[in-house]
């Protein structure tokens, strides 16, 4: 079950404001990438030993289809994967990638999209706006910045393709190109038929926007995490088993042990990258109904079926795995 790895040149660096840097990377050879749908990320494996989760800020086929482009903005409190990624990758440089994966995808059921970005969160939602635009679906995108400064891919966004479906939100509340104050409240008061909405950013605007959302129904609400929300639980509690039905075995998980770390102990390989339940590397099928999720990445639907085994546990003894 080890994942695909890709060998990556870092094509271009890019400044797009003072704190997010954007990477263009390439194939070594120039050949095409595989392919991707709209709100895909990669894992990124930097200088350093550190794995870091980017989210792809284009639209597969928007530009060269040889080329990945992520945003990478530049943390106060790092935990070393924004500061390496600034400080000692350059242009030419080779790094390994995953294969890109998408745990946040366009609904193809909705018939309205509503995108929110807070600040960086807008990467993979720029790619779903691309991806809506050239199919001439009905969506707009409202962006959350400190101000204009603070505004990354301007370019993108105020291309012929974009530009009507965009609203910028300034927090300075500067009278900058097209920027004004949105009322989320009011903006997500009443919602029309069909819609769906998607979200992506800091961990207070991803809250303020679920607050905000609150008489939404759940499954027309898909949210993308760049870190588990504060005081939310990811690790730990009573011990219970797993049941790996198609092996016919049981793996104990202890009090402090999560689910991937039994398995490996067993010599079972699952994927991990996040450990926080954010990137869905750890997602299996099992029975949803016996799990206790901590998950940010699976629907309400999904969680019948799936479970990220990096931070969730069972409600009770047992939990059945199909694996």
């Amino acid at each position: 079950m080890t994942e695909r790895t890709l060998t990556v040149r870092v094509a271009r660096i890019a400044r797009q404001t003072p704190e997010i840097l954007s990477f263009e990377l390439a194939h070594p050879a120039g050949r095409e990438l595989p392919s991707y749908q709209a709100g895909a990320h990669i894992d990124v494996h930097m200088p350093g030993g550190f794995s870091r989760q980017y989210s792809l800020a284009r639209a597969h086929g928007e530009a060269s289809a040889s080329a990945y482009l992520i945003g990478v903005k530049r943390e106060a409190v790092s935990r070393g994967g924004s500061a390496s990624m600034h400080a000692r990758l350059r242009e030419g440089d080779l790094i390994a990638i995953s294969a890109p994966r998408n745990t946040f995808p366009i609904r193809p059921e909705a018939r309205r999209h509503l995108l929110l970005a807070g600040g960086i969160g807008m990467t993979p939602l720029l790619a779903m706006a691309q991806a809506l635009a050239r199919e001439g679906a009905d969506f707009e995108l409202c962006l959350f910045v400190r101000g204009e400064e603070h505004l990354a891919f301007a370019e993108a966004l105020r291309s012929p393709l974009l530009a009507p479906h965009v609203r910028l939100h300034f927090d300075t509340g500067e009278a900058g190109e097209g920027g004004r104050r949105i009322d989320l409240r009011q903006l997500l008061a009443e919602r029309r038929p069909g819609t769906h909405l998607y979200v992506c950013g800091p961990g207070g605007f991803m809250a303020a926007v679920r607050e905000a959302a609150s008489h939404w129904p759940e499954e027309a609400l898909h949210a993308e995490y760049f870190a588990a929300p504060d005081g939310a639980a990811v690790a730990g509690g009573r011990p219970f088993t797993l049941r790996l039905a198609r092996r016919g075995i049981h793996v104990p998980v202890a009090a402090d042990q999560t689910a991937v770390d039994a398995l490996h102990a067993f010599g079972i390989d699952i994927p991990v990258s996040c450990e926080q339940g954010l990137c869905g590397t750890c997602v299996v099928g099992a029975d949803g109904a016996g799990a206790e999720h901590r998950d940010f990445c699976l629907t309400g639907s999904e969680r019948h079926a799936k479970v990220a085994l990096c931070c969730s546990r069972a409600k009770g003894d047992e939990l059945v795995l199909d694996l």
